[in-house]
This record gives structure tokens, sequence and C-alpha cells, in this order.
């Protein structure tokens, strides 16, 4: 499968999972080559004999010789200990990252920190897992306490591995271990809830590593001390350094950067925060890390404590009704087909369109007839059924998606739905959440305003109140670009659709008409998201070639876009990556596809990562400056809810104006752009009327 890093080029197209399904089924390199004839899938087969040389060679490139001839005992190579000496070296050579992980583990020869007795080491300075800390048990107050204290006092920070359970607010901390001075320290589990041990490992002073601790902080929330002191979390580190993977938890980092694993526990949390702030720093996301991602943590765990009063009464009311909405479109929809069929089943539903309908084939799939949403689209007006399919596979999702499951999210302790925020999902930063999953709730249509009426403010409180960014991906576009037509009409507080319409359409904008401002809606959002000719047509209901003209008119008019989206396709086919204003990354290693479809969508990606990611950070930044200036002025009022551009906040009647004050100001001066950041305020007894 060969290794880019070590330019160790293997058998092309064979990755990891084909890798291990080869050797174990023929046990070595050389095995697999010779029965290569054997090796089913035309593809692969062709490219084991094409390229068995170069897999030959890979091998021995990736081989470590253990037949070098040497004069000197290898024991003699041992690191023992670091000297002043050494510190001096190092600081000269520049080799910071180096000596923070290598003298935690050797120490200093002065005794500043001792090294471990015959202790060996990874690459990265990390003790191997033969090496594994002295577990030292706490079993009383007395002893959890003189060893916290002991932290307080000393520099070093400590690493914390726990586990929760049960529902806000009454979450449990069932199990607490800390690695820190070559020990890992196991709280008894009677200690887990005594107020003077949580108060002290609360303290500020204690600076904690924590993998993903958002939990904890939830949980000491409901003991009634607030969490301090957290000043590293290996699972926000690898997220920001590999925004692709799926796997964050320390077990899954450790198999990953570290040499060998202890089993995802406290001592490997110890051994990757170093590692990892490494890693972060050589990629420049360092301050992304400590200034924005960590901090937050706390914040969005405050909001999943909120959380947000559903009205039950109206939860069933509208599922009763969208159940009836369902029912009768399934009804409808067997009608309009003349016979009975299941209307969830893609292949029977392929057999009434294309069999007996006799509608036009889009796709065929391996299974049949493809009904996918791309295809019905494109059916659309060709027969009545095609859109009653369509609203019922919509209205069918958000009934089974939402409206079913929101029942059993309702805590029986507060009343509430507490959603959960994910910060490391996504690849271009932003957040998204689930058990609800509000993200996906439709904003313009009557059924996703219907769905919003549902929420509404706790008890306590008397309205919600919606700060949403306008436009904020365009205005990011405008200034990343640097485009001089784009940065005018949003500094003259000019209608953007409009203006764009003016430019494309040729009129003065005056005479834009609703039309035409629609079309440049379009456009303006579908260019954001380095769209075709042929998906603006679709979207806009037009010829290819009208669509076209659109495009071009755009970039003659707006070049400064243009050269933007040219560059940042540049830079990721030459870096292999595009980064947002704060230096968050996104690598494409598509760019370079020969498969047409593969390397647009990397070109796509290019162009949007840096507008989508940017406007990500911004709504971050915000969110920390609303929930410090909310702090600070004291008031009751809070933010719940965090969906796209928009904050949703609960409001107690009193404070409106001076809350309204504060979050507008905090949104719209998040940062500084070279036009201005613009949020709407509304307030409502429901989300909706917020909106």
């Amino acid at each position: 499968m060969g290794d880019t890093s070590d330019n160790i080029p293997g058998v092309p197209g064979v990755g990891p999972k084909t890798a291990l399904k080869l050797i174990k089924e023929y046990q070595s390199v050389e095995a697999v080559l010779d029965h290569a004839e054997e090796v089913k899938g035309k593809s692969l087969k062709e490219k084991l004999i094409t390229f068995r040389n170069q897999a030959l060679l890979s091998k021995e490139l990736a081989t470590i010789c253990l037949t070098v001839p040497m004069d000197t005992d290898p024991a003699s190579y041992r690191l023992t200990g670091l000297t002043e000496k050494s510190r001096v070296l190092m600081d000269d050579l520049q080799f910071k990252n180096m000596w923070n992980r290598f003298s935690p583990v050797l120490g200093l020869a002065d005794g500043v920190s001792k090294a471990q007795d015959g202790g060996e080491m990874s690459m990265f300075g990390e003790v191997i897992a033969e090496d594994a800390y002295e577990t030292v048990p706490l079993a009383s107050l007395e002893a959890a306490t003189a060893f916290l204290t002991r932290v307080k006092e000393g520099s070093a920070p400590l690493s914390l591995m726990y586990e929760t359970e049960g529902l806000l607010p009454h979450l449990t901390l069932t199990s607490l271990s800390g690695a820190h001075d070559h020990k890992v320290y196991v709280w008894d589990k009677a200690l887990l809830n005594d107020a003077n041990m949580l108060a002290l490992l609360c303290d500020g002073a204690i600076k904690k590593i924590v993998p993903n601790p958002k939990e904890l902080y939830k949980f000491m929330q409901g003991k009634g001390v607030s969490l301090q002191g957290v000043i590293g979390d290996p699972s926000l580190a690898a997220y920001l350094y590999e925004p692709g993977e799926t796997h964050y938890d320390v077990k899954s980092l450790a198999e990953t950067y570290l040499p060998a694993s202890c089993g995802g526990t406290a001592q490997d949390v110890e051994a990757l925060m170093p590692v990892l702030e490494g890693l972060m720093a050589e990629r420049g996301l360092t301050e992304l890390y400590r200034d924005i991602e960590l901090p937050l943590t706390k914040v969005l765990a405050n909001m999943e404590v909120n959380g947000i009063t559903l009205d039950k009464g109206m939860l069933d009311e509208v599922t009763k009704s969208m159940t009836k909405q369902v029912a009768d479109l399934e009804q409808k929809a067997k009608e309009e087909a003349g016979e009975d069929f299941n209307v969830n089943s893609p292949k029977q539903l392929g057999v009434i369109l294309f069999e007996k309908l006799g509608l036009p084939i889009i796709k065929k799939t391996k299974s049949g007839y493809s009904t996918d949403v791309s295809v019905l689209e494109q059916l659309q007006g060709e027969h009545p059924i095609i859109e009653t399919i369509m609203e019922y596979r919509t209205l069918s999702k958000l009934l089974s998606t939402y409206l079913v499951a929101l029942h059993p999210l309702i805590n029986p302790n507060t009343g509430r739905i507490h959603t959960h925020f994910n910060q490391m999902a996504t690849v271009t930063g932003r957040l998204s959440s689930t058990d609800p999953n509000l993200q996906n709730i439709p904003t313009r249509t009557e059924v996703g305003k219907q769905m919003r009426r549902m929420f509404v403010p706790g008890k306590g409180y008397d309205l919600l109140m919606s700060c949403d960014y306008s436009q904020v991906e365009l205005r990011v576009m405008a200034s990343i670009a640097g485009d001089e037509r784009l940065i005018d009409a949003f500094r003259h507080g000019q209608d953007i659709h409009s203006r764009t319409a003016s430019e494309i359409f040729g009129v003065p904008i005056e005479d834009v008409t609703p039309f035409m401002r629609s079309k440049a809606k379009t456009v303006n959002f579908g260019i954001i998201y380095g769209i075709s000719d042929f998906g603006l047509g679709r979207q806009l209901g037009v010829p290819r070639s009208e669509a076209a003209q659109y495009i071009d008119s755009y970039f003659a008019r707006y070049t400064g876009v243009k050269e933007y989206m040219e560059g940042e396709k540049k830079k990721a086919r030459e870096m292999g990556y595009v980064e947002t204003l704060f230096g968050r990354r996104r690598y494409l290693p598509d760019i370079h596809a020969k498969n047409f479809n593969r390397r647009s969508f990397a070109e796509r990606t290019a162009i949007n990562t840096p507008i989508q990611g940017t406007a990500a950070d911004i709504i971050k930044i915000a969110m920390l400056h609303v929930a410090k200036e909310l702090k600070e002025a004291g008031v009751k009022s809070r933010v719940l809810l965090q969906v796209h551009d928009e904050l949703v906040l609960e409001v107690v009647e009193e404070e409106k104006d001076k809350v309204s004050a504060i979050v507008k100001n905090a949104m719209e001066r998040a940062v500084t752009l070279k036009v201005p950041l613009v949020a709407d305020i509304a307030f409502g007894k429901t989300w909706a009327d917020a909106k």
C-alpha cells in the first residue's frame, strides 16, 4: 500500500484494507505477487502483475536492516538523562518541541526531574508500553487532597481520564484517574462525589489535560462548581491536525501517534499532548486550538446543560398532523400510480415510474432503476407523482428524524431537550448537533416554521431571541477575495442580491425585478460552492448555456472573485491543502486525481472551504465573546443553541434590550473583515416567531 511520507510507492490503488486482506490470505508480499493471477478483481490483478517489481522494492525500502555491522555496543547509545548543556544546545538549534517531548521523560541530570530507570523512549520521547507507570490508589480524602495539593504547588499539568453516566443535571462521575510524576493515580469511587475533593480538583491553579472535557464540565456544573484550568485536550488537538478522521478517543489516538498504546489510559493522555502540540505547531494551528476551539468546549458544555424547552402539547399536535399528511401523500402516490405499491421501496417505485408510467430513465444502478433525489429533481414536471413522492420523502424524514424521535429526548429531570454539540465532526469546522440534530430543520418552509413553534422559553424566562448573521459567507468571500464591487456593495449596505442582479443583467439596481433578484441569489450562493453551469442550470431551471452566461457575466464584473477561485485551486494543487483566515486546514488528496468527478469536487472544495470554514470560525469566536460578556453583565438570560450562523437565547423581559445590545455587538465585532458583519435580532414567544 506504500507510504507517501517516506516516498514508498507501493502498488497504486491498493489501500490498507485490501493490503491487509491479501497478506492475511497469502501470508507475505512475495506470496501475494506469486499468486496474482488468482486474486479476485480484474483491476487488482492487473495492478499486482504490472507493479510487481515496485511492490518488492517498496518492501525492501520499508524493511529495517538488522545486519549492518557495528563496532560499538548498542547499549552505549541508550539515552539515560539530559543535562543543562543538552537544553542549551537544543535551544540554540531551535529544537524546542523536541526538548518539550524528551525532557519530561528523561529529565535533567541535575535532578530537576529524574529519568526513568531503564526506560526506553519512542521517537516522540514517550515511555513505551513496557515501562507503564506505577498505579497509585487514592483511597482516602486525605490521600487525594495531599496529591492534588502537591500537583497545585508544582508546575507540571495533571493528565486526566474520566467517565460519567446519567441524565442532566444528575450526572455521576463513575471513574477518575490522573497521570503525574510518572505515576497513574486512581481515585476510589467513594471519593468521586466528595465536595471538598471536587472543589480542589476544579481549582484553576491545577493545570489539567483532559480529552473531550465537555462531560466533566457538565458534571461539575451539576455539583455547583466550575471546572477551571483545562489547558489541553488531545482529542481536540488531533481533530484540528487531521479533521477527516472518525475516532478521536484516547485509545485510537495512542495507537496512531504513540509507538505503543497503554490501552487508552491517563498515561497515554500525558504522552499524547506534547506530540500533538508539536504537530499542531508545525501546521500553524496552535492559536486556533488555544484561542478558539479549546475555550469553546466550556461554552458548549454550558449550552448543553441549559437545553431548550419543548411544548409537549404542540409536539403531539404537530406529530399527529404530520403523520396524517404522510399517510395522505402515500395514498395519493398510489392513486397517481394506478395501483398499490410500497412507496418506500426504490425498486417498486422504479418499476412504477419507468415501466408503467414510461417516464424517461435518468440513471440505472446494479439493482435496477435509480430513484434518488437527483433523479426525481430531473423528472419534475413529467408526472404529478414525482412531486408527491418528493414531498412524501421530505415529510417522512422530518416525522421520523425529528417529531417521533423528540419524544424520548425530553429529559424527565428538566423537561428540556439537551442536544449534543459536536465540535469534532466536520472537516470545515462547522458545529453539528445530535440527539436531536437541529441543524437540518427547514428554515423557509411552512413545515419548518411549524416545527420551530414547538420550541419555547422555559420556566422563569419570557422570550426566545434569535441573533443571525446576515449573508456571512458572502461577506467572507468579498473580504477574502478582495473584490472591490462586492466590498463596495456591503460597505454601503446595499442588498447584495439586487446588486448582483444589476451587474449580471446590466440594469440599474432600481430596475431589478424580484425574478432577477431570485436568480442572482442562486448565482451568489452557487459561486461560493464552485457551482458549474450544469448545476446552476438545474437549480434555476434554465438551459445550461443560459446558466453559463450568468456565470460568465458574474465573473466579468466580479473579477476579484474569479482570481480568488483560481488562486485557491492553484494553492491546493501546489500545497495539497487550503485554509481559513484563522489557519484551519483542509487537505485535498483528490486535487490531482485523474478521475474528473473526484478532481472537480476537490476543486470546488478548495474554493468553498476557506469561505465556509472562516464563517464557522467567526461564529465560534462570536460565541466566546457573547458568553464572556453575558457573564460579566451578570444577566439571567443565556445562550441555548447554535444553528449554522444563528444563536438562540432564552431571555427575561426586563433584560431584553440589554441582552440584545450585548449579543449584537459581540457578533458584529467578533472579527474585523474588509466588510462589516451584520447580525439581525428578533424576539418571539417561540423559535419560529423569533426568525
